[in-house]
């Protein structure tokens, strides 16, 4: 290959298999250095100039299942040595097996057998995940017209720290072609526009706010003593909105460079206490150490909310798997692409946002604006309002 492609390069697994099941291609700058190998897998560090490392680990697993437990065992062995905790780590290729039941396409498959519990366990224990992608759901097929198979056997999986590195990565699988398997491209860099203005979203962390109740009361009274109408509500709740708004800011913005500032003026006091103990810097010491406990615990409610995780105990300061949690959420819940009617795949955002609006205006109303009106009696109008509202 270097002969006919000279900044080509790869490497194969034919030492460790006679087949040579799993080969690599990078091209440069990448720079590409083997870490381990086996029948199964090729486990390899991927550098960039000026970027961090990432570990990859190719994955061609076998059809026998005693033979695939050997290499979830090889998974969770390079997890722990390797310290992929701390490393960005992808794991990429075809596992031949299924993770949930809903993976297989027969509709005899409803239930978690034995094998697949193994690959859930290996999963977990290595910390990793599907990365969000798009494409068709069942990567491989049987290719058979008699009694046609589809299944989810060929994965991309990332770690939480290569999710923190690169939050808009993403993977497309693509139509196999001659294979029976969908080949599958990353996107580290994936950047997404701007969403513009975000809606209001009430923050739990806002009641531990002394002022908390004052301001909800002194907004509600500035719209109106009474409330007897849903106009009147509406116009008491906006009001609330825009004080509370007001609140998060001067307060809680940038939190945690809030809790971050905050520990190294603790810090600062300390130092100096120590030096030069005086009753004004113990004091101070007292009232920075009170306010970064503060700071941390609204630090924690903040993640906590954006993350859903409900059960871990409060208190905890989970503050890091919060956050990371947050990072995947986002990652799976952003939009990078539409299908068209016609198959197309939009990933511009300006068409994108073209095709948006031009949906919405077909199902909401025509172009010309007239809507025909609905002949319904009272009473079908009345049995939608099956509740009432005391204020």
């Amino acid at each position: 290959m270097s002969i006919l492609c000279n900044t080509w390069n790869y490497i194969s697994n034919h030492s460790s298999d006679e087949d040579g099941r799993i080969i690599l291609i990078w091209k440069d700058p990448l720079k590409l250095q083997i870490v381990h190998q086996s029948s199964q897998s090729m486990t390899v560090t991927l550098s960039l100039p000026n970027q961090d490392f990432i570990y990859y680990t190719a994955v061609y697993a076998s059809n026998l299942s005693d033979e695939r437990v050997d290499l979830w065992a090889e998974l969770l062995h390079l997890q722990a040595t390797l310290d992929m905790d701390s490393n960005q780590w992808m794991i990429g290729g075809d596992f031949n097996q299924i993770l949930h039941p809903h993976e297989h396409s027969s509709p005899s498959v409803v239930v978690h057998d034995n094998l697949m519990y193994q690959f859930q366990d290996c999963l977990l224990q290595c910390g990793v995940f599907d990365l969000r992608f798009n494409g068709p759901y069942h990567s491989w097929s049987n290719k058979q017209p008699v009694k046609p198979m589809g299944k989810k056997l060929d994965r991309l999986l990332v770690n939480s720290q290569t999710i923190s590195t690169h939050p808009h990565a993403h993977a497309s699988f693509l139509p196999p072609l001659f294979s029976d398997h969908s080949p599958c491209i990353v996107d580290l860099a994936y950047s997404l526009p701007s969403t513009g203005i975000k809606p209001f979203k009430f923050q739990n962390y806002l009641t531990k706010h002394p002022d908390f109740l004052k301001v909800v009361s002194d907004a509600w009274v500035q719209a109106g003593s009474t409330s007897s109408t849903l106009a009147q509500l509406c116009w008491k709740l906006k009001n609330i909105k825009k004080d509370l708004k007001t609140l998060n800011k001067d307060n809680f913005s940038k939190i945690q460079e809030r809790v971050s500032e905050t520990y190294s003026l603790l810090q600062r006091v300390q130092v100096q206490a120590l030096q030069t103990p005086t009753p004004h810097l113990f004091q101070e010491e007292k009232d920075l150490h009170q306010k970064w406990l503060f700071l941390r615990e609204i630090e924690e409610s903040y993640f906590r909310q954006k993350s859903r995780i409900n059960w871990l105990r409060e208190g905890d300061f989970n503050t890091l798997f919060f956050h990371r949690m947050c990072q995947v959420r986002e990652s799976y819940n952003a939009i990078r692409c539409f299908l068209a009617a016609d198959g197309v795949l939009m990933t511009d955002p300006v068409e994108m946002s073209k095709l948006a609006v031009s949906h919405f205006k077909s199902i909401l109303g025509p172009e010309n604006g007239y809507r025909p009106m609905l002949a319904s009696p009272h009473q079908w109008f009345h049995n939608l309002m099956n509740f009432q509202c005391t204020l």
